[in-house]
């Protein structure tokens, strides 16, 4: 359609490029070089024709075309409906164990503009920049836009903190569909998710500002070393346990063993149960806890409660019942945020189910960190 976003405001944060510069000489000669695509949905290709459209793609296509000499890896990590508190958690299985290059970390319209996601944001960010292989880090701020919301005012300041470059859709296409010039329905069918179109503005305002990085790229910059962190950093070392790395103490519940073969399944690696009573109890280290469980659109589904260290007044309640249309949902719930360190019990629990549920109770993970 040819819509111009002016892609040239995009790039909001300039941060340090000695990175970027870095990845574009080593491109330039013919390196090797991976690149990853951290993210919720949108950087999976939710409502793109195809993958090779989804704005990730698209990015990964730019470097192709720039540096022919050099062969290039996709990783797309994009997970939908997820945020970055499950993003720091799965960063070392999903990103980091490629050894990647270059990473875009894309949670602005998943996470909430609250102190508690600008920390979450901040251990991925500080788990992704302070990785052995050094990746250039970039970012990248979605926006919803019916409402302009998203999480970007607390993302920015991390990012300026760490000195990383950005990108916001804010001053571009949403300032566009704003002011009438962009009709939404041609470029967002549900005013967050790009369709095709979409994407490929999205795309633009990244590449624009890559554009500018490569005309840049002979000049010298010194790199930037990793500050003190701007929040309580309580996240950085987030972990995750399934049946494969622990041993909860269960009655009722059985381990599921189907294989994860795509970043995508989400609902494997973890325990299921469908009788009242049924049990699973962890011995769990840290400060956080988290759990993830599935709610199901197939209903009625059982509903379960969470204690940690026997606190049943504060017991936590956890409904796989879903009140979406869209599918099944791998949902997380905190159960503990800032309480003291050391080793913890979190016992989760069936203590509703129904004659016809659809689907049992499944518990995907508990996420924890120090």
């Amino acid at each position: 359609m040819g819509y111009d976003v002016h892609a040239e405001k995009g790039w909001v944060n300039r941060g340090n490029l000695y990175r970027m510069k870095e990845l574009m000489r080593r491109a330039k000669n013919g390196d090797r070089i991976t690149l990853a695509f951290l993210g919720g949905s949108i950087t999976q290709g939710s409502v793109s024709s195809q993958y090779t459209n989804c704005y990730a793609y698209l990015v990964y296509d730019w470097f192709v075309r720039r540096f022919p000499k050099t062969a290039f890896t996709y990783v797309n990590a994009g997970v939908g409906g997820t945020t970055s508190q499950f993003g720091v958690s799965r960063v070392e299985e999903d990103v980091l164990r490629y050894k990647p290059d270059f990473v875009v970390i894309e949670f602005s319209v998943n996470d909430e503009n609250t102190d508690f996601f600008q920390e979450t944001y901040e251990g991925l960010i500080r788990r992704v920049y302070g990785n052995v292989f050094s990746p250039a880090v970039f970012l990248v701020h979605n926006i919803f836009y019916n409402t302009g919301v998203s999480a970007e005012e607390k993302h920015r300041e991390i990012g300026a903190h760490y000195g990383l470059p950005s990108v916001s859709m804010k001053p571009t296409i949403y300032s566009e569909v704003v002011s009438g010039h962009i009709p939404a329905r041609d470029i967002t069918p549900d005013d967050l998710h790009p369709n095709t179109e979409g994407h490929a503005l999205l795309a633009e305002v990244i590449t624009d500002c890559l554009d500018k990085i490569y005309q840049q790229m002979d000049e010298e910059e010194t790199s930037f070393p990793m500050p003190a962190p701007f929040t309580q950093n309580a996240y950085e070392d987030a972990r995750r346990y399934q049946n494969h790395n622990s041993k909860p103490v269960s009655e009722g519940f059985t381990t599921d063993q189907t294989l994860q073969k795509y970043v995508n399944d989400l609902f494997c690696g973890g325990w299921t149960a469908s009788e009242k009573g049924a049990k699973i109890c962890f011995q769990v280290e840290g400060t956080e806890i988290a759990v993830q469980y599935r709610k199901s659109v197939k209903q009625p589904a059982p509903v379960a409660v969470a204690v940690v260290d026997g606190d049943e007044k504060n017991a936590v309640t956890l409904d796989a019942n879903f009140d979406e249309t869209w599918g099944d949902c791998l949902y997380i719930e905190t159960l503990a945020h800032h309480i003291e360190g050391g080793t913890h019990q979190v016992e989760i629990r069936l203590k509703e189910t129904h004659e016809k549920d659809a689907v049992p109770f499944y518990l995907v993970s508990v996420i924890t960190s120090a």
